[in-house]
């Protein structure tokens, strides 16, 4: 698995996850959800993302080109 597939991953099991949680316990969640938004808008102006870091770290290959 490359690091960018693994941040997709992340990614949407995290928003799925708030989702869950602000339907089944407390809308507040849902402030969780805008977080992951704003990461990745900030993430696509400045090319920096922490988790991509983290991921790195460990040991996962960055992607080889031919994805989709």
């Amino acid at each position: 698995m490359t690091i960018n597939e693994a941040l997709r991953l992340i990614a949407g099991t995290m928003i799925l996850l708030s989702i869950f949680l602000a339907v089944n316990y407390s809308q507040s969640w849902l402030w969780f959800t805008a977080f992951i938004a704003v990461n990745l808008i900030q993430s696509s102006f400045t090319k920096w993302c922490l988790m991509m870091s983290i991921l790195r770290k460990l040991g996962l290959n960055h992607s080889t080109g031919n994805g989709c």
